[in-house]
């Protein structure tokens, strides 16, 4: 790990742990604002159903901070996610064990993260041009296996599991917790989150130092593509179907919660828990705005703005810093 690294990562340590403190204090007092603005957004089932619309755009959103620590972008996310509920709802119809269908799909989200490492390591080219045209030509690919048309997948069990609950907690938000667990544990308490965080603040730095910056690029991608493809797996549980349609716009979702999650687009600044705040923050603002009738179009303006004001205040926070 470079020096430079090591010496900004207290500061940084101490910026996300008041960031993450902030954030949940924002997170609280706008559950509080809503339970007084509507009655029904406090109601059981309301709660339900936001940690639910949470849970999937904080999967995803972990695995683009990894990518965006390094300094790059994985656009290619929610792609990914319409892509995997294909493979699997065709694995399962076919007759194969869930739980191998599963694996297989999350196979096939590392394949593709190992293919964007292979595309900017090996052949050069740019993480928004690489993921970019991941997007656009796993929209057809899906297409293409599908027909254009959905797939019904004939199993109950698999899809109850995202409609049920445990200890009154729905199972999606479970899986947030069995993913951001060890996400908290791998990039904050190992070495391979630190050569991260080395990468995105001086990636030659980091490759003089030792560094294997190549493989530590192969590993954020590859990260990326195995928690979008996880969340494929179960937005396919949740809806019943496969449709490569499917997620679309969540790559933007994902982005921005890992942006007001404190995640710096300049990379080397970012944490497990702020993208997590991030996306229920977002899922909120949703859910309220539709409860109080607020029109659709004014939730993309919020989220635009919010993008833009913490995006300006990381800009002058690094200019400060300087």
């Amino acid at each position: 790990m470079s020096t430079e690294a090591i010496a900004a990562e207290k500061p940084k340590r101490n910026y996300n742990a008041l960031f993450g403190l902030t954030l949940l204090a924002l997170l609280v007092l706008l559950w509080v604002i809503l339970s007084l603005s509507t009655s029904s957004f406090a109601s059981a089932n309301n709660i339900s159903n936001l940690l639910r619309q949470g849970s999937m755009i904080a999967i995803l959103a972990v695995g683009q901070t990894f990518v965006i620590i390094t300094g790059g972008i994985d656009l290619s996310v929610g792609a990914v996610v319409g892509f995997a509920t294909v493979i699997a709802a065709m694995l399962i119809n076919a007759g194969v064990p869930v739980f191998l269908a599963i694996l297989i799909t999350l196979l096939v989200g590392v394949a593709i993260g190992l293919f964007h490492g292979f595309g900017i390591v090996k052949m050069g080219l740019p993480p928004f041009i690489i993921t970019l045209a991941t997007l656009t030509s796993l929209r057809g690919i899906g297409l293409l296996m599908t027909n254009g048309n959905s797939i019904s997948i004939n199993n109950d069990a698999f899809q109850e599991f995202s409609r049920n609950s445990f200890l009154g907690v729905p199972n999606l938000f479970w899986m947030v917790i069995l993913v951001g667990i060890p996400a908290y544990i791998f990039l904050h308490h190992s070495r391979w989150g630190r050569y991260l965080f080395s990468v995105g603040s001086n990636a030659e730095a980091s490759r003089l130092s030792g560094v294997n910056v190549q493989r530590t690029i192969y590993m954020a991608y590859t990260l990326s593509g195995l928690c979008a493809a996880f969340v494929g797996v179960l937005l396919a549980s949740r809806i019943g179907i496969g449709n490569p349609t499917q997620a679309e716009g969540w790559e933007l979702q994902a982005i921005a919660s890992s942006v007001i999650g404190g995640t710096s687009l300049f990379g080397a600044v970012g944490s497990v828990h702020g993208p997590l705040l991030g996306a229920f923050i977002l899922a909120t603002i949703n859910n309220g705005a539709n409860l109080l009738n607020v029109n659709a179009f004014w939730q993309r303006i919020i989220t635009g703005a919010l993008i833009i004001i913490i995006v300006y205040f990381d800009g002058l926070r690094r200019r400060g810093g300087k």
